[in-house]
């Protein structure tokens, strides 16, 4: 996976923490801009968030949970990818303590 994220965002740093307990390997890449990335994958506005990855041909927008990737990466179904938009709290990297 390949993971595009601004270097000063401390929940996308916590994200991809989450995705490498899950034993997927990540490389990270930070960039000042993500936004140009997301344009060119076709990364709709009301589905971004913080930070894009990329793994198997899908495109992984935002605090997706590892467990939803991995079932993605099996089912391979006719899709760009999966997204959870914006920054929930609770979601993987934005949990926050109660």
């Amino acid at each position: 996976m390949i993971v595009t994220r601004d270097p000063n965002c401390g929940c996308c740093g916590n994200w991809v923490e989450h995705i490498r307990a899950a034993d997927l390997a990540v490389e990270v890449v930070l960039v000042d801009d993500v936004m140009p990335l997301k344009t060119r994958l076709g990364v709709p506005e009301a589905s971004m968030s913080c930070h894009t990855a990329v793994i198997g041909g899908y495109v992984i927008e935002g605090h997706v949970p590892a467990e939803a990737v991995k079932r993605l990466l099996v089912a391979r179904p006719k899709a760009i990818g999966i997204a959870v938009p914006g920054m929930p709290v609770g979601s993987p990297g934005m949990e926050v303590p109660g």
